[in-house]
Formats: C-alpha cells, structure tokens, sequence
C-alpha cells in the first residue's frame, strides 16, 4: 500500500512539473503592436501667409499662431463654388482649411478660399474730395 501510495505521488509529481515545463514553452513573446494615434479632424482659419508650390504647403497665420498645411491629390480646394486647385491658392486670401494631422505633417483635406470682397473703386470727383 505504501508503495501504491509513493508510486501515485510520484507520478503526479512528474505530470505537474511536465505541464509547467509545456505551460512554459508555449508561452511565446507576443510582438508589441504600436498604437497609432487617431486621425483627428482640425481646422485651420485665418490668412495664408506663404505658399511652397514646391512642397505644396501652405502657412495660415491664425489668431493662435501659425498652421503649415499640405496639399495632396485628394485635396479639394473651392472658391465659391468654383473648382481650384492649390497652386491658386495666394497670399493675403482668407482661408478656412479642415485638415489631418498625422505622421508629421498636416493634409488638408478641403480648402475653402473666402470670396474676396469687390474693391471699390473711387471716381475722380471722390479722390479731389468733390
């Protein structure tokens, strides 16, 4: 019975170490995924104060500060209701530009050029003052 008993004992001795031992090999390093910060959506509003037709940026000087945005091939960009393009984007025009941020830079998404407001010319007689 003894025997019995330490041959039992034994034998679940060997069968817990060989499941660590099999608990232990399959634990395999599983490969970190990076989180990748979400695209969120931003807007930009103010004045364009260059343009880089060469990397196609645009800086859009803002009462907070300044916002370069990148125009790519899927950005729209309107006047009105007019179909531009970004090269027609110029200095001085009022901008409001819903952009990407992400992997260092910002895409613009759309850009929207506010109509200008027609200059009104002076006649002669309101130059002189007459």
């Amino acid at each position: 019975m003894k025997k019995t008993i330490a041959m039992i004992v034994s034998v679940l001795f060997v069968f817990a170490f060989a499941s660590v031992s099999f608990a232990a090999e399959e634990k395999k390093e599983v490969p970190k995924v990076e989180k990748k910060e979400p695209k969120r959506e931003r807007i930009a509003k103010g004045t364009v104060g260059s343009v880089d037709t060469k990397s196609n940026a645009i800086t859009i000087i803002e009462k907070k500060g300044e916002t370069i945005v990148v125009c790519d091939d899927k950005t729209v960009v309107r006047m009105g209701s007019e179909k531009k393009t970004c090269v027609d984007v110029k200095v001085g025009d009022s901008v409001t530009v819903p952009y990407i941020m992400g992997e260092g830079k910002n895409v613009a998404k759309r850009i929207k050029i506010a109509s200008a407001k027609p200059v009104k010319k002076k006649t002669e007689a309101e130059k002189t003052g007459k």
